[in-house]
């Protein structure tokens, strides 16, 4: 699967800790997705994925899932681009 970023953001403060979102598109899927990022401390990272726009077909998103829990680099790489964006 390939990744292409939309939009993404992130914030920090102390009592959230590090709380982002990224849209993106999969090559051959209809809907965008957007994923939203929580790290209290910048590592162990949880998520929620959705679709970006509107509903979509279940079995795509089950298997972008499926993917960013099995493929590091993949997830890394939405987390990156949510961090990229960080305001020091």
């Amino acid at each position: 699967m390939e990744i292409k970023i939309l939009n993404a953001n992130m914030t920090y403060n102390k009592e959230d800790g590090y709380v982002g979102k990224v849209e993106f598109e999969v090559s051959g899927h209809k809907q965008p997705y957007e994923i939203a990022l929580h790290s209290k401390h910048n590592r162990d990272w949880s998520y929620g994925l959705f679709f970006s726009q509107e509903s979509g077909d279940e079995e795509q998103i089950l298997a972008v899932e499926d993917w960013l829990e099995e493929d590091d680099d993949a997830f890394d790489l939405l987390v990156k681009a949510a961090r990229d964006t960080l305001k020091v």
